[in-house]
């Protein structure tokens, strides 16, 4: 029992690692798999086809006349035994020559060879083995690859070696290569035409595909149009009115919180106005305290909540941007050096893309005197903007908290002290909605590295 439950587990687990091993050579693309699903069946019926064919047939049709052959050999060699003179020799050769395409020779003194050169189908050369010495009983050797059109077969008798030269056609079937071509073009026309096909379907979906990726990114997709197979089509239709109805909600998100802004902004109007008229007083100066910060956390809350804006994506030149950013953060006093790979340009939303970077420049410069930007492709498809600083950093057990909404973290490194911890959030959620991401690691200046990757303009 114990031996059988072994036995199973091995048998399983064997089981196992062949299923993994054909999983890793499946193709990976649908056009592969589409075409392994046709080819495949196609290819293994043909296979089967040309086996039975030759198995049920040509080498039934190659064993006939490789006895027949035969028959006529063992006739000539008989008759040259009955009488070895050289006259009845020229006559069973011309005889030979006449009725059954034979040609005759005797080799006075010579024996047979030794060696034999092995054929290209060894099927043929067991058929005329098998035949040869059912009918004759002197030793024989012959060689089916030195003649392209004939056989050379040897006879050893008293005298010498009885040379025979038959035509080939004569011991074995020679139209089986035309039936193999007949099957192999049959096969490579269905491939191509198969081929055409798929490879027809397949970029309807890759069309789908690259406008979904292209909307994702904010890139306008007015032109894409459901064309393919009635499952794409509709796959094509619901994309688009998805799309329609995303943006519907933007804009619709973006004139309500357009109006929100405008109407939570007049009464803050109306009550700095109140204030800048009020008698200066400790008590005055708190309240314009608290009325900015208010003013601030409205203005983030409206940036975070505000997303992507219906703004149009375009190519933005990188160093341009990242000095008007840079720009704008001196005025928190660290020292901000950035160094950008020439030409190197990013197909982004710009104010959205200067928003994201505006937050990770600004984070850097408040909690470190020094602050470090470079820019530069990652690979063909992909750039990462790396801004680090040497302030006191965050423990990386707490990366990912630090891009929750509204997440604070200790007070060695508190994201805002104006804010409300949506900075980091918002920078992810712009890279991401243009095909990105950011991610935090230790710098080598000893703080924070916050790296922004985005999808190149060329990619």
């Amino acid at each position: 029992m114990e031996k059988t439950k072994t036995s199973r587990r091995f048998m399983g687990l064997v089981w196992a690692r062949l299923v993994r091993a054909i999983k890793r050579l499946m193709p990976t693309s649908l056009f592969g798999r589409s075409l392994l699903i046709i080819v495949l069946p196609v290819a293994i019926m043909q296979i089967a086809v040309t086996w039975a064919f030759f198995d049920a047939h040509w080498e039934t049709v190659t064993s006939r006349l490789s006895e027949g052959l035969a028959g006529d050999i063992a006739w000539a060699v008989e008759s040259y035994g009955d009488d070895p003179s050289p006259t009845a020799l020229a006559k069973i050769a011309q005889r030979a020559e006449r009725s059954m395409s034979l040609s005759i020779v005797l080799q006075e003194g010579r024996t047979l060879p030794t060696g034999r050169r092995p054929s290209l189908f060894a099927a043929l050369d067991r058929s005329l083995q098998r035949a040869l010495e059912a009918r004759l009983d002197a030793p024989f050797w012959f060689d089916t690859t030195r003649y392209p059109a004939y056989v050379d077969i040897r006879v050893q008798t008293a005298k010498g070696v009885l040379r025979i030269i038959a035509p080939r056609d004569r011991a074995f079937a020679t139209q089986g290569h035309i039936f193999i071509l007949w099957m192999t073009g049959v096969t490579l026309l269905l491939t191509g035409i198969a081929i055409g096909f798929i490879r027809n379907q397949v970029r309807a979906i890759e069309r789908l595909a690259e406008a979904a990726d292209a909307f994702g990114r904010g890139s306008d997709v007015a032109a894409f149009k459901p064309y393919g197979a009635r499952e794409v089509r509709q796959a094509a239709a619901a994309f688009i009115a998805m799309k329609d109805r995303i943006q519907a909600h933007i804009e619709q998100r973006t004139v309500m919180l357009a109006a929100v802004g405008h109407d939570l902004r007049t009464p803050l109007t109306r009550l700095k106005l109140e204030l800048a008229l009020a008698e200066p007083s400790d008590r005055i100066a708190a309240m314009k305290g608290d009325l900015a910060e208010m003013e601030h956390m409205i203005d983030e809350y409206l940036d975070f909540a505000r997303g992507e804006g219906g703004e149009a994506a375009e190519t933005i030149a990188l160093e341009a941007l990242i000095g008007a950013v840079v720009q704008g953060a001196e005025h928190l006093g660290a020292k901000i050096e950035f160094a950008v790979e020439p030409q190197l340009q990013v197909q982004a939303r710009p104010m959205a893309l200067k928003r994201a970077l505006s937050n990770l420049v600004i984070n850097a410069a408040s909690h470190g005197r020094r602050v470090e930007i470079s820019a530069a492709h990652c690979d063909h498809d992909s750039i990462e903007i790396a801004i680090e600083d040497d302030g006191p950093g965050i423990d990386p057990a707490l990366y990912e908290e630090a891009f929750r909404p509204f997440s604070r973290l200790d007070e060695s490194r508190n994201q805002n002290e104006k804010g409300v911890g949506l900075g980091l959030a918002i920078a992810r959620d712009v890279a991401r909605n243009h095909g990105g991401d950011v991610r935090l690691a230790p710098s080598a200046l000893g703080g924070l590295k916050a790296i922004l990757r985005l999808p190149s303009a060329l990619a």
